[in-house]
């Protein structure tokens, strides 16, 4: 990248752990500008200091806050063109989860209102940017949403609503925009939400995230037609990773 050329600038939500960190310290790598954000605002710190760039802009605060979603919006777009936001902050609900007949519906309308409902209020608000730059869309979803397990009524629904979502807004953006929307499920991981999930359960055997981040980055280099995928079939779609 030449200094002539402006740096394509990423918001990644949920970046203060997990896949959202190791996403967000892979775009750096490339040479990205990413303005991420978390709700525990000590770990966004601790995290900005080991990724430790200049070109990554911390901003702590909850993506259900519309002042907070603002400020990752006008962030992005001051440090140069916004190509890519990436809507990983999500939330699972009570750990162990409940079965739905026992779902708390303030608890439920929590799970709503940081996986569907904030991710696109962020997108409705970042599409004109986004349009300017024919850039993407990635929300990331789960097996969750699509097989009916129990106990993951709360959350799975939450992201089935998502994977509509972006469905609807791929087939919108593509007739008023350059714009391209994925859905991207990577699979179990080892993080502390998936920990959340499966309480006192050993979960070593799930991929660490930094092993799944180069399907993402897959989307980012081949821009395949807007759609759901999974980072497996990505990972045995052709090229290595």
């Amino acid at each position: 990248m030449t200094q002539s050329q402006p740096r394509p600038v990423a918001i990644v939500t949920g970046a203060s752990r997990g896949f959202g960190k190791a996403v967000t310290a892979a775009l750096l790598d490339r040479g990205w500008t990413v303005v991420a954000d978390a709700r525990r605002a000590a770990e966004l710190k601790i995290t900005a200091t080991e990724l430790n760039s200049d070109r990554l802009i911390a901003l702590p605060g909850d993506v259900t806050d519309a002042s907070h979603r603002d400020a990752l919006l006008t962030a992005a777009i001051k440090a140069g063109p916004l190509r890519l936001l990436v809507n990983n902050a999500s939330r699972l609900g009570p750990s162990p989860q409940p079965a739905l007949a026992d779902y708390p519906r303030g608890e439920l309308s929590a799970v709503y209102e940081t996986n569907v409902f904030a991710p696109l209020a962020l997108i409705q608000a970042a599409l004109p940017a986004l349009g300017d730059n024919a850039g993407m869309i990635i929300n990331l979803t789960s097996d969750a949403a699509v097989e009916p397990y129990p106990g993951w009524g709360g959350y799975g629904s939450s992201k089935a609503a998502l994977d509509q979502l972006s469905a609807v807004l791929a087939t919108e953006t593509s007739v008023a925009s350059a714009v391209t929307v994925y859905a991207f499920d990577p699979g179990d991981m080892r993080t502390e939400m998936h920990q959340a999930a499966f309480p006192g359960e050993d979960i070593s055997d799930r991929a660490e995230p930094e092993s799944v981040v180069p399907a993402l980055l897959r989307l980012l280099d081949t821009r395949p037609a807007a759609g759901r995928y999974r980072a497996v079939d990505l990972a045995l779609s052709g090229a290595p990773l």
